[in-house]
């Protein structure tokens, strides 16, 4: 006010704080106005106050709001009707890879790949009527071009009439579930093979054991000696790096054969492991187990473990910073049926190979058998 008198002229919108009567502070805004008479001489002031209490109030809320969206470890992104987006927090930086400058004024389409564009206009249309979309499960694409699973929240922006002026979208990286989800159905899948495949085992083991015993005596011991080996097997492939119910590392040929021990039995002239040898431990026991009992039950289906003269060599190798694992057949007589099926085996052979040992998988039929090679990285060799 003093500032309007001595100057003459009106100061507006100064923001002070006051106290009142009761002893709690007040912001507001002041306008001090000088007051002049007809002659053009000044004659006094007036000012006038503004409470802005709530405004602060709301001000701070909003600053609150914004430094909670900034650290979100969430992709919150707001875009206008138009698909045009507005704002970009720091979540979906790192989600997406775009900086906020790269996105803001962009069609949210970037994020969208093309094969997925038709879901933009059905998410606009529902925004437009009021509606609220919660965990939307889809795929979105980052700024390098990779996909990226996602759970997606989208919620209407309104303005003070209560109209429809934008969307804002909470976007969560739902990769690892959708991987701890696949494994579960790989694990629920591989359970159901290898319960159907116990059944073909035991009918193979009764057989071979069949073939040779004189006595039913003969019969119940090679059995049980057999199961008994075969349980151990099995063992073998539940191994975990974080849970290893055995010895903690073997080698690659005491594996091979222990896996054979309850088709071939001990030191069998028709199975040979030849060739380099090394140590395998942890998760890697458990990958190779699975590989080579898929083998053994394969053979026992359809190729030399199915009949009395068929025969099994292992080969191993390294060379050029790679490891060789060839698995031959021969005296088969259905070579055609020898050959891996596409089903669940398959894949899981294949999963083992190339996501687990990040290694190559093959097989080729020869006059008399089969043969399946595994190449993998001289990584999975820990003695290296």
């Amino acid at each position: 006010m003093a500032t309007a008198l001595q100057e003459r002229r009106a100061i507006h919108g100064i923001e002070l704080v006051g106290e009142r009567a009761d002893g709690t502070c007040v912001s507001f805004l002041a306008y001090p106005t000088p007051i002049f008479n007809a002659a053009g001489e000044l004659i006094g002031a007036v000012s006038m106050l503004i409470d802005i209490t709530d405004r602060k109030a709301d001000e701070k809320a909003a600053r609150r709001l914004a430094a909670i969206v900034q650290s979100s470890e969430d992709a919150i992104i707001a875009k206008d009707l138009s698909g045009v987006i507005t704002d970009w927090n720091e979540g979906a930086t790192r989600l997406f890879g775009y900086t906020a400058e790269d996105a803001i004024g962009r069609s949210v389409t970037i994020l969208i790949p093309p094969e997925r564009h038709n879901e933009e206009p059905d998410i606009l249309a529902r925004i437009r009527r009021g509606e609220r979309i919660e965990h939307y499960e889809t795929i979105r694409q980052r700024k390098d071009g990779s996909a990226v699973d996602i759970s997606l929240t989208v919620s209407p922006i309104l303005n003070r009439k209560g109209e429809v002026i934008g969307a804002s979208k909470i976007a969560r990286d739902i990769s690892d579930k959708r991987r701890a989800e696949e494994q579960k159905d790989l694990l629920l899948r591989e359970m159901n093979h290898r319960i159907k495949n116990l059944f073909t085992i035991s009918s193979s083991l009764v057989s071979l054991s069949g073939q040779h015993a004189t006595s039913v005596p003969e019969i119940v011991s090679d059995l049980r000696s057999r199961f008994s080996a075969l349980a151990k097997a099995h063992s073998l492939t539940l191994a975990t790096s974080e849970d290893i119910t055995h010895e903690p590392e073997t080698t690659l040929h005491a594996l091979a054969r222990t896996v054979l021990l309850p088709y071939l039995g001990e030191n069998s002239p028709r199975l040979k492991v030849t060739g380099a040898d090394w140590t395998i431990a942890g998760a890697d026991i458990t990958n190779f187990a699975l590989l080579l009992h898929e083998f053994a039950t394969n053979a026992a289906k359809h190729g030399a473990l199915s009949s009395a003269s068929g025969t099994i060599d292992i080969e191993c190798s390294e060379a050029d910073q790679q490891m060789t694992v060839v698995w031959r057949e021969r005296g088969v007589a259905d070579v055609a049926a020898s050959k891996l099926d596409t089903g669940f085996g398959s894949v899981l052979i294949r999963a083992t190979v190339e996501h687990a040992l990040r290694g190559i998988f093959r097989q080729a039929l020869n006059s008399d058998g089969i043969e399946l090679t595994l190449v993998f990285p001289h990584s999975h060799r820990p003695d290296a």
